[in-house]
């Protein structure tokens, strides 16, 4: 009796040896990438979950080994709130970061489409002079400075010497944002003045709605350094209480209640949550801003 031809069976399907070990080496590669992204992340959260829960704490259990709050002691922030004159320090540092933002952006605007887009004598010259007073610190000049405001001016006591320069450009602000407007096809422009557009008329119907993440970007950049400037309010500021702003204020807090932590936690985390809050919903725009300004130079 004749047999049937054997009909070769299909191996089950799997991966070989070769595809194992490349499997095994993404998955060791991607534990690695993870492990040190958590690490990284790990080590700029954790100070500010300390500052979090030390400021929920009792003063009795503040920096002690309980590192969790036995009880939560939400009017630790009342406390701070209440607190004479850290309202006034509130209102300051709006005003000192809001109207110190508002006027960089006026300035720097027209300066950088300046450098970006018209083509004069010294042009080049002229961004090396910009980039060169970056260099400069601004210790350097304060003495000057401080005479010219207090003694000319009798502005000491007040904001007014930090606020009012800003209203003459800010150097790192006119870099960031001619790098950015470099990236725009001048043919948007172009296209803008044949239709009638003037040089104002383009850079705000064409321009700046194009560039809004440098404009962003250049925003926080101003918004976070004024807010958190300490060196200004000490040096024009100090003789008047009612004139401080958060960040000077924060330090005679921190002298009153050197000994209640927990206080001093609660009025740091008061100072830095609009910070955070900001950046958290507009980091797509800053990362954006910063990114795109380096692709022309």
């Amino acid at each position: 009796m004749d047999r049937e031809p054997e009909v070769p069976v299909a191996p089950a399907p799997g991966l070989t040896a070769a595809g194992r070990a490349a499997r095994r080496t993404r998955f060791l590669n991607w534990v690695a990438v993870h492990s040190l992204a958590l690490a990284a992340a790990l080590f700029f959260v954790l100070p500010f979950v300390f500052v979090f829960l030390t400021a929920l704490m009792s003063d009795q259990q503040a920096l002690t080994r309980d590192l969790w709050p036995d009880t939560w002691h939400w009017e630790n922030l009342r406390t701070v709130w209440d607190t004479p004159g850290f309202l006034t320090w509130w209102k300051n540092t709006i005003l000192y970061a809001g109207l110190g933002t508002v006027l960089t952006l006026v300035s720097s605007i027209p300066v950088a489409y300046a450098l970006a887009r018209f083509k004069f004598r010294g042009r080049n010259f002229a961004m090396l002079l910009v980039i060169s007073t970056m260099m400069l610190p601004p210790q350097v000049v304060i003495v000057p400075m401080y005479l010219f405001w207090a003694k000319q001016l009798h502005l000491s006591g007040t904001l007014w010497p930090l606020i009012i320069p800003m209203a003459f450009t800010d150097a790192f602000s006119i870099f960031l944002l001619r790098q950015f407007l470099l990236t725009i096809p001048k043919e948007y422009v172009d296209a803008a003045k044949v239709d009638g557009c003037g040089d104002l008329k383009a850079l705000l119907r064409i321009v700046l709605p194009m560039a809004k993440p440098a404009v962003a970007a250049v925003a926080l950049f101003q918004f976070f350094s004024c807010w958190n400037d300490y060196f200004g309010p000490q040096i024009y500021a100090s003789e008047n209480p009612a004139a401080w702003t958060l960040s000077y204020g924060l330090e005679s807090f921190k002298g009153a209640h050197h000994t209640n932590w927990n206080l001093t936690m609660a009025a740091t985390l008061l100072v830095m949550a609009p910070v955070i809050i900001l950046f958290f919903f507009a980091q797509k725009a800053f990362i954006e801003g910063v990114t795109l300004t380096g692709v022309k130079g």
